[in-house]
């Protein structure tokens, strides 16, 4: 089954190249053809001269980053897009999230739908769509959100999994928290599940893991796209018999989403280092596992700076709201094995019935999926992880937006393209609801 992908943005459009790249170059290392062709098959297509063509389609209200992606897979000899899956204009959406959703979008709806419904229909069985988007701009967060409207009009029964990175929380955009608490009010209620990447988040990787200097938003994307592609490479699933599973998106949504008021999907790998680091490393099993399980329960997103004081709670301390406690109560897990030794890797500590809510049992709550082929390291866990993690960066950014909204500030720009002031309180509302189903897990 396959996936099709639609990058929105600047960041949809550049983290979505990266993508597919990495899975590409990670199809084809040798001795690889099952594995191969099962990524293959649910992120490309073959031409009649066997080119690889990417299952995408491209939108972006500016030219310049799309017509990059597209030279740039070309020129890579291992894969394209398709030359008529893209649409852009001249001008952008100014950072301005309801020019993008109320203006942009209703006007480009007609050729959009017609680009995704022809890589829909090129598909044998279509296994979902995936999003990709930034949510502090205009482009990515305003139309992506009211592409991700259409999709779900179009497509009422198919899942679609949003990939949405976070601004900065220092500001890239002085009106991000309003666009980012625009698109994830409206997204919470068409998308069947939003996996988040935070900039903070993955530029303390870049510089403290990988000992990058003078960061670049391409370093940043390529962390991104290499932890997603952890995610969506095949694997093998508790009940697929030693078969790739077919279905990704709906595996990965059964696996975690098991409640409409809970999407929230954040992503942890293990291990990340430089290149050159990789042959004085010698990676175990028990060692990678303790570490992965410690970063959940803290809510740390990498090895460096784990709090190992953080403990789960005890029985009698369940009753209790713990959101301020440093423990990190989760709803799902998935867990991601790749590399060698798999089948012996032992689990069990993510089985914990105090990691979890006390409505849902951990054999309903935890998933393991494997697979013996090695990605990027000779052994690699990724972890998908549908709990509190987000929690405290959402409510962040809901209370900077509260604070911008209460003294009117930019809101005429909004209002001047057809949204309203009532139309915020909804999403604020909204918001809250969820901040506060998160805070109660328990």
């Amino acid at each position: 089954m396959s996936v099709v992908t639609v990058q929105l943005g600047q960041c949809g459009n550049q983290v979505g190249h990266e993508l597919f790249d990495i899975i590409c170059s990670d199809a084809h290392e040798p001795q690889r053809k099952v594995y191969r062709s099962a990524s293959c098959e649910r992120f490309f297509h073959q031409t009649a001269r066997g080119d690889l063509v990417a299952r995408a389609v491209l939108v972006d209200m500016e030219s310049k980053v799309i017509n990059q992606s597209m030279s740039k897979a070309a020129k890579s000899g291992r894969w394209r897009y398709g030359e008529s899956s893209h649409f852009s204009q001249k001008q952008g959406s100014g950072n301005n999230w309801a020019n993008g959703f109320c203006v942009h979008g209703p006007r480009h709806r007609e050729v959009v739908e017609e680009l995704v419904r022809r890589e829909v229909e090129r598909c044998d069985r279509l296994a979902g769509l995936m999003a990709m988007m930034s949510v502090a701009g205009g482009t990515g967060s305003g139309v992506g959100t009211y592409v991700t409207q259409c999709l779900r009009e179009i497509h009422p029964k198919s899942f679609i999994v949003n990939h949405l990175t976070w601004p900065y929380g220092t500001g890239e955009v002085i009106v991000q928290n309003y666009n980012s608490v625009l698109s994830l009010a409206h997204l919470y209620q068409l998308s069947d599940a939003i996996l988040v990447h935070e900039n903070d988040t993955v530029h303390k990787i870049c510089s403290q893991l990988l000992n990058l200097k003078d960061i670049s938003f391409s370093d940043i994307n390529g962390v991104i796209a290499q932890q997603l592609s952890g995610v969506l490479q095949p694997a093998l699933t508790a009940d697929s018999y030693g078969v790739y599973s077919r279905n990704p998106l709906g595996e990965l949504l059964s696996a975690l989403t098991c409640h409409p008021e809970y999407k929230l999907l954040s992503v942890s790998t293990i291990p990340q280092m430089p290149s050159a680091s990789v042959a004085y490393s010698t990676f175990s099993w028990p060692g990678m596992l303790k570490h992965l399980r410690q970063m959940l329960i803290s809510n740390t997103k990498m090895e460096e700076g784990i709090d190992w004081q953080v403990r789960p709670p005890s029985g009698s301390e369940r009753t209790r709201s713990v959101t301020g406690a440093g423990f990190n109560t989760s709803l799902a897990n998935l867990l991601i094995l790749r590399g060698k030794d798999v089948y012996s890797a032992e689990t069990g500590g993510f089985e914990d019935p105090a990691l979890y809510t006390s409505w849902l049992s951990p054999h309903n709550a935890f998933n393991l999926w494997k697979s013996p082929v090695p990605f990027k390291y000779e052994k690699s866990a990724t972890l998908v992880s549908n709990s509190q993690a987000l929690l405290r960066p959402l409510d962040n950014m809901v209370g900077k937006a509260w604070n911008m909204f209460a003294s009117k500030a930019y809101v005429h720009q909004y209002i001047k393209f057809g949204f309203t002031e009532e139309d915020f309180l909804d999403s604020f509302t909204s918001l809250e609801q969820v901040i506060s189903s998160y805070s109660q897990l328990c």
